[in-house]
């Protein structure tokens, strides 16, 4: 797998990549997920993730290419009930704590 440059932390990131990487350093992909998303939770929190994706696009609320992320009011990403969710922009859902 090619590894790509890192212009910057991603928002959230739980490997600090702002600390581990300067900006002529290369982002070694494969061990990020081998150490991280590979992991059982963090599997079943992205199936949800895309399950709730999902569930908006057939509720209408969602639609492919639209630049908004669903967002879950209590934070749980396994929670999918429709009256948990919610469409708001990429920005304002990744600055959310």
């Amino acid at each position: 797998m090619p590894r790509k440059r890192v212009k910057g932390a991603i928002p959230g990131n739980p490997l600090k990549l702002k600390e581990r990487y300067s900006k002529n350093q290369m982002r070694d992909y494969k061990k990020e997920y081998a150490k991280y998303h590979s992991k059982p939770t963090q599997k079943k929190n992205r199936a949800s993730r895309n399950a709730a994706r999902r569930a908006m696009t057939r509720n209408g609320a969602a639609s492919k290419g639209d630049g908004k992320d669903v967002d879950h009011k209590n934070r749980n990403p396994l929670d999918n009930r429709l009256s948990n969710l919610r469409m708001i922009s990429k920005s304002r859902n990744r600055s959310r704590k």
